[in-house]
């Protein structure tokens, strides 16, 4: 039994780490309806994240009541999610810039964006509307660590392209060639007629990356 409850506990933690990291900040009432646990199970998970480093509040003021406390995962979370190796790549990306300089390095960051564009448009090229090529970029970009997700935005209306992680950041820090042709290969992907525009980037501290996508 004492192992049972240990794992619930350990898939319970994992739950509401994955959450932070795709909702964040988000606050622990809000956090039990979306995962269908108590409210008290949700800030006993989040109070074991913070210990951990792995989770952080700030309080929300409200007008009536007290502050709510808003939380959201860390970067000491990160080891939890896909890391495409990043030791490895950032010495790849060390080595490429003294063998060939920052014009050799963005030749082969186009190179490599040419092929996921072929990879990403055999699946995308099929969809019969913005929203199915969108659905199916995120089910690409989840599939190697990007946590995607396609949302509406609540104001306006627009679709969301949101990635709640980034799996090569440590390669992004170095090179932020990879970030550039990452928006370049979303237009072009998506369509000419159709506008991606980058609205929050987590190499400048955000927690997710979220692009806007209209019509030109």
């Amino acid at each position: 039994m004492a192992v049972e409850h240990t794992a619930q506990v350990t898939t319970g933690r994992a739950a509401v780490r994955d959450l932070l990291k795709r909702a964040g900040p988000i606050s622990a009432d809000s956090a039990a309806e979306k995962l269908g646990i108590t409210a008290m199970a949700v800030r006993q998970h989040l109070y074991a994240l913070e210990a951990d480093g792995e989770a952080s509040h700030v309080e929300d003021a409200r007008p009536r009541g007290r502050p709510v406390k808003l939380w959201r995962a860390t970067r000491a979370a990160d080891s939890h999610f896909a890391d495409s190796h990043s030791a490895l790549a950032g010495d790849l990306i060390l080595q490429i810039k003294k063998a060939f300089g920052e014009e050799g390095l963005d030749r082969l960051l186009k190179l490599r964006n040419s092929e996921l564009e072929k990879n990403y448009r055999a699946k995308t090229d099929k969809a019969q509307s913005l929203k199915a090529k969108l659905e199916a970029l995120a089910k690409i970009r989840s599939a190697e660590g990007y946590m995607a997700e396609v949302r509406r935005d609540p104001e306006t209306g627009q679709w969301l392209f949101v990635e709640n992680h980034c799996p090569i950041c440590a390669a992004a820090r170095l090179c932020t060639g990879l970030c550039r042709e990452e928006l370049a290969l979303f237009h072009r992907v998506l369509g000419k007629d159709i506008k991606v525009e980058r609205l929050s980037h987590i190499l400048a501290g955000a927690g997710r990356c979220a692009y806007r996508v209209t019509p030109a």
